[in-house]
């Protein structure tokens, strides 16, 4: 038997069948692991003799030719997914399943050809897709398994569905068209009727040969006038089985997959259940692990004496390492179970503190802290981490301040690069040193079966430990190694003292008031309540308004609104076809509020006030140094950089945020950073003179576009400019434009051009940057952070080179505006103590820094933060900073 499976149908179903699942470093990964479950299944399940799957490649196919219209009508993919498409070949590739792939033609195309191929050979074959299109392979030995319905098509089904034999499909289709690819079809009719047709006159052309046989007028009318489309259709729905490419059976033979290969993905994205399930699948015991080439001596402390020896050795050793183990839970409040110390390479200790086997020797906690204490606090002695910030957090939470901290780590490897998913000490080590350091699984076992490492034997942990340690110890060589051009200096001069920052910043929180969240909420959930039943009313009946299926069902078959989008699954109700579909009913301004208050309700208003920490009264953020591609900072745990500020209902949540008792808040916002850096790295005279002379960039934009006095822009023009500015740093074309400006096309492509035309140092620095990108291999920011983008470099896909144009684009850009609001962090806090003032930073939020400051210290606190954030980076246009200051966050704008 022989399984071919349908490469872009398994990609799409399982992006839409996992949703908002990522690894620890921020990289969406839900298709991968819905894909991998996906074949994983096929492959125990079935356990085919043959198996191959089929890609569409790269750029047009021969039907563009016939018709360029086909499949334009198709929206881009989502960035998410975009981001994992190189990814699934990765994976196949480590099945070791054959990928089967011809230039020009489509996947269909070649699952065509090997469906008549394997009728010719007498070899069994199940086609794996959703594409109603392959019922036309159908035989008495093909079958095609639409796994979204649990249904295999066979001879007598395809006669069910469409009426006709399956050689008769392409015909129906021809008539019917098909709007998921633009097929244009027969107007006026649809697939039942098109099957009638071609089961009475045979074929498209029987049908048009006897136009006067067919009832209707209209019927007739459009089958006359449109016999061209009739006929072009048909050809483009039609499967080529004639596509040359040399494929032997003996190729297609499933076979054992390529373990190492398969884990190293299966670490990369954190998928921790695959490596088992594929060995159970082919029979192969876990590979032992080889150990390391690397000479290691461990040793346990049990002793303030055998401390304080260490210590003396780390001071003349001349730096240090440290790694803490603790309990669950969060790591200002977990336990901690030991320490794994290291200050030379190939020597590790243990420090064993919170064990439950009582008889083990251990030092109690407080005893072992204070002999560590002077060594940990001492500056002069360089510490040399991973996830420095943790561990200062830990450390805090017991009055003990890390100081001297020289390297992360983590945060090196991620400057190297910054795409990497991989950024736990093991992964770093298989990379970067060449080893495979003992996983936590293997002392502490997997799944049901896992222990705590408090429950462990302190001798099973010891080994482990100090090898932790001195991992780190050589990562720090071996990374200094690879920081090439500036990035060295960014880590020593940015992320470094930042991290010291970020943990004040987490650790003092912020402060919010429950009881307004709480009469929020009965406000919110009665607004819901209203919303819902207006819903009801409008669509005749009650139904899940979350459920998009469901939402689907209303808007598209009871309302009968036109489609816009399609998905793998059916018709799509995305924020964009919401947007789309604004003016055609009362409906859909109403499922877009549902969907804005559901989300500030679950997102902010009832689970904020369950976060305030009993200890502080504050909620306390977690900051992501190591994630964002562009060298952003990221918040989670809650997400505090994404509360809407666009709508009325969002804003009102920033009214919750409110400064310690009897002082007030400050806003410190950078206005247009993005453009500002844009202005000055092109170095376009009218961004350079506008922003120079302090005009309204916009309104000075839509005076130049336009060619009228700035005075006379209306504010609609404004905001056209206003949304093409910003719109440039993330590549917006004409549709976006005019979508979000309510111009038409046309008047959208017009702007765009006359735009480029005035501000005319724009599109050749643009071009300029992807010219960079491609040669160098990575974007840069001013300050010499660097982002690859092999999507340039080394991908296949066309949609992929695209996201990798404007990566190229805007990296530059919103990288250097990160930097800019690091550096300025770093400075502002060294003001306000240069200072001697007790105004302290609560939150970054991507351009904007949030102060809490005693009343008597507003006017000189705003000047010097001021001072600090507009100095912070020297550029050739000026940096401005709007400064407001009040009782909550929502009053500082």
């Amino acid at each position: 038997m022989l399984y071919v499976v349908d490469g872009s149908y398994y990609i799409f179903r399982a992006f839409y069948a996992v949703r908002n699942m990522r690894n620890s470093q921020g990289m969406p990964t839900n298709g991968l692991y819905a894909f991998t479950n996906m074949l994983l299944n096929l492959i125990r399940d079935h356990d085919p003799e043959y198996l191959a799957i089929a890609f569409d490649p790269p750029g047009d196919v021969f039907r563009n030719r016939l018709y360029p219209e086909y499949k334009a009508n198709r929206d881009s993919p989502p960035e998410d997914l975009v981001i994992q498409f190189p990814r699934f070949r990765d994976i196949v590739k480590a099945l070791n399943v054959p990928i089967l792939e011809v230039p020009d033609f489509e996947a269909d195309d070649v699952i065509g050809t090997m469906t008549v191929r394997a009728g010719k050979d007498r070899v069994p074959c199940t086609v794996l897709s959703g594409d109603k299109d392959l019922a036309q392979l159908v035989t008495e030995t093909i079958t095609v398994y639409y796994s979204m319905r649990d249904k295999t098509m066979d001879m007598a089904q395809v006669l069910e569905r469409f009426q006709v034999r399956p050689d008769q499909v392409a015909d129906v289709l021809g008539l019917a068209g098909d709007s998921s690819d633009n097929i244009p079809g027969v107007p006026g009719i649809g697939e039942k009727t098109a099957g009638k047709l071609i089961a009475e006159f045979g074929s498209v052309e029987g049908v048009l040969e006897n136009i006067d046989k067919v009832s209707g007028k209209k019927r007739k009318e459009n089958l006359t006038n449109f016999a061209a489309d009739a006929r072009l259709s048909k050809e483009l729905a039609t499967i080529c089985c004639e596509v040359p490419f040399d494929v032997e059976w003996s190729d297609l033979k499933l076979t054992p997959p390529n373990f190492e290969a398969f884990d190293a993905l299966c670490h990369e994205f954190e998928f921790r259940r695959f490596p088992a399930a594929i060995r159970e699948i082919y029979g192969s015991a876990e590979p032992e692990i080889e150990p390391a080439e690397v000479e290691l001596t461990s040793s346990t402390i049990t002793s303030v004496e055998a401390l304080g020896s260490w210590v003396a050795g780390a001071r003349k050793a001349g730096r240090t390492t440290i790694v803490i183990f603790v309990g669950e839970g969060d790591v200002r409040d977990a336990n901690l179970v030991g320490l794994g110390l290291s200050h030379t390479p190939g020597k590790g200790a243990y420090l064993p503190l919170g064990h439950m086997d009582l008889m083990a020797g251990q030092m109690r906690e407080e005893v072992a802290l204070n002999g560590l204490r002077e060594l940990l606090e001492d500056a002069t002695v360089p510490k040399v981490l991973h996830d420095a910030k943790r561990i200062a957090h830990i450390l805090a939470a017991r009055d003990i301040t890390l100081r001297g901290v020289r390297f992360d780590a983590m945060v090196a490897a991620y400057l190297v690069d910054p795409n990497r998913r991989t950024l736990d000490s093991e992964g770093l080590a298989r990379e970067f040193l060449g080893r495979k350091p003992t996983a936590l699984a293997e002392i502490a076992g997997s799944g049901r079966k896992a222990r705590r490492l408090s429950e462990l034997p302190v001798d099973a942990v010891a080994a482990y430990a100090a090898e932790q340690s001195d991992t780190v110890l050589r990562l720090a060589d071996a990374l200094r190694t690879k920081m090439v051009g500036e990035l060295e200096k960014i880590h020593d001069e940015v992320e470094l003292p930042l991290v010291e920052i970020l943990r004040e910043i987490e650790s003092r929180g912020i402060r919010i008031d429950s009881e307004r969240l709480g009469k929020m909420s009965s406000e919110f959930h009665q607004r819901l309540e209203e919303v819902t039943s207006e819903i009801y009313a409008y669509a005749g009946r009650e139904f899940t308004i979350n459920s998009p299926a469901q939402l689907a069902t209303v808007l598209f078959e009871d309302l009968g609104l036109p489609v816009k989008k399609k998905g793998k699954t059916g018709p799509s109700t995305d924020a964009s076809v919401l947007e789309a579909l604004w003016d055609e009913h009362a409906i859909i301004p109403l499922v877009a509020q549902f969907r804005e208050i559901s989300k500030l309700v679950s997102t902010y208003v009832d689970a904020l006030p369950n976060l305030v920490r009993e200890d502080s009264g504050r909620v306390h953020t977690t900051f992501n140094q190591a994630v964002a591609a562009t060298g952003r900072l990221s918040s989670s745990d809650p997400n505090l950089q994404n509360i809407p500020i666009r709508t009325a209902e969002g804003r009102r949540i920033r009214e919750a945020f409110i400064p310690r008792e009897g002082w007030v808040l400050i806003g410190g916002d950078y206005s247009q950073i993005e453009l500002r850096v844009l202005a000055h790295m092109c170095q376009d005279p009218v961004l350079v003179d506008a922003f120079a002379k302090g005009e309204d960039i916009h309104r000075r934009t839509a005076s130049e576009v336009l060619e009228i006095p700035a005075p006379l822009v209306t504010g609609e023009q404004r905001a056209a400019a206003k949304a093409i500015n910003f719109g440039l740093i993330y590549g917006m074309g004409a549709v976006r434009l005019a979508r979000e400006t309510g111009l038409t096309r046309a008047e959208a492509t017009e702007y765009i051009d006359k735009y480029f035309d005035r501000i005319s140092g724009v599109k050749p620095f643009m071009e300029e940057l992807i010219e960079l990108a491609r040669t160098r291999g990575y974007a840069e920011t001013m300050i010499g952070r660097r982002r690859p983008i092999p999507e340039l470099v080394q991908s296949e896909s066309r949609r992929a080179y695209a996201l990798g144009e404007r990566l190229a684009k805007n990296t530059p850009i919103q990288g250097t505006a990160a930097d800019i609001i690091k550096i300025a962090m770093i400075k502002v806090e060294a003001a306000l103590r240069a200072n001697n003032l007790e105004t302290q930073v609560l939150l970054t939020v991507h351009d904007e820094l949030l102060f809490e400051a005693p009343p008597a210290e507003v006017e000189v606190a705003e000047r010097v933060i001021r001072d600090a954030m507009e100095t912070a980076f020297p550029m050739s246009v000026p940096l401005s900073v709007e400064l407001h200051h009040g009782a909550t966050w929502a009053e500082l704008k």
